[in-house]
């Protein structure tokens, strides 16, 4: 693997032990939990399913130090208490003693939830189709009533530049592939940045695909993991749940867009940005591979990651994402990886 950075000192998150994690959560709480701490799943941050003693769950989450600031971070509660307060389906986060959200911990953040079961879906009935169109359109209703603080634009020329910089810089390509793929994501961002011109910018959830949406028997779909909240085109939150090509969902992407203008109007041109969207999707996924080789070294990417292998492919997906792009002019050209 080409790892040029070095992984940075131990992190807060490895000290982390049932006796401190049901510490902190009982005295920001103000309850008593059982001495369930089981752990969860979770690429980035350490999430954990405790228990009160009345038997009701919790699951707390430390947020990995220095991945976002504080005032991003209230950037995702105050999304979600937004959200919870016009009863869109989110699980926001306790309250603390203290009134706020937010607890800390020698600098490391973390946050309270509760417990809310329920299933994934990855393919949806035409009743469901239009149900997720409701939930997205009033979501960003009230994600398009003020901007957050400190969150990253979905943009070619901001954020997409930025995660190329950081994969160059850091060493993270091969010296022989480095020169092709700079000029071919530079060739990219030059094709797709006139095209999110006068583009809606508003908070929105930003990973919205099916694993991020869990559906309760009798209620709705709940809308979780906020953490890569951000702001961007409001088609960024339904491309990636596309069973197909766009031009080969039609069907899906008209139930949807009819729930969605339930609640508020959706710019169609901007279906045109799904193929571009995808493309930033894949630098995307590089540059959190590299972040998270480059954190520790020890969170878990795919194995190939940083190997000549990894970049050919990705160079060749690019390749293939820009003819798309340049095939695809009009609305409605599109496809989910």
């Amino acid at each position: 693997m080409n790892r040029a950075p070095e992984p940075k000192s131990r992190s807060l998150l490895q000290d982390l032990t049932p006796d401190l994690i049901l510490t902190l959560v009982e005295k920001a709480l103000g309850v008593r939990c059982t001495n369930l701490c089981r752990p969860l799943a979770s690429y980035i941050n350490r999430v954990y399913e405790l228990e009160r003693e009345d038997r009701s769950g919790l699951i707390v989450k430390f947020y990995r130090p220095g991945r976002w600031s504080q005032v991003a971070l209230q950037d995702e509660h105050d999304f979600l208490l937004e959200l919870a307060a016009q009863e869109v389906p989110v699980i926001p986060p306790f309250r603390l003693q203290d009134g706020v959200t937010l607890g800390s911990h020698q600098g490391m953040h973390f946050a309270v939830f509760p417990k809310c079961g329920g299933r994934s879906y990855d393919e949806y009935s035409d009743d469901q189709w239009l149900e997720l169109g409701r939930l997205l359109g009033r979501t960003h209703a009230v994600g398009a009533a003020h901007p957050p603080r400190n969150r990253i634009t979905l943009a070619p020329d901001s954020s997409t530049r930025n995660q190329i910089e950081y994969v160059l810089q850091g060493g993270f390509i091969p010296q022989d592939l480095r020169r092709v793929y700079e000029e071919l994501t530079g060739a990219l961002i030059a094709e797709i940045s006139p095209l999110f011109a006068g583009v809606e910018m508003i908070r929105i959830h930003g990973d919205c695909h099916f694993a991020n949406l869990i559906y309760r028997p009798d209620e709705s779909f709940f809308l979780i993991d906020f953490d890569d909240m951000a702001v961007g085109p409001p088609v960024q939150d339904f491309w990636m749940l596309l069973p197909d090509y766009a031009e080969r969902a039609l069907p899906e992407i008209d139930l949807f867009l009819e729930g969605y203008e339930t609640f508020r109007a959706f710019e169609h041109r901007t279906l045109k940005l799904i193929e571009p969207l995808r493309a930033m999707r894949y630098i995307h996924y590089s540059a959190w591979c590299a972040h998270q080789v480059a954190d520790d070294g020890a969170s878990q990417v795919i194995t190939d990651f940083g190997t000549p292998h990894y970049w050919q492919r990705e160079i060749k997906d690019l390749t293939d994402q820009l003819a798309r792009i340049r095939s695809c002019p009009e609305p409605g050209c599109g496809n989910s990886r």
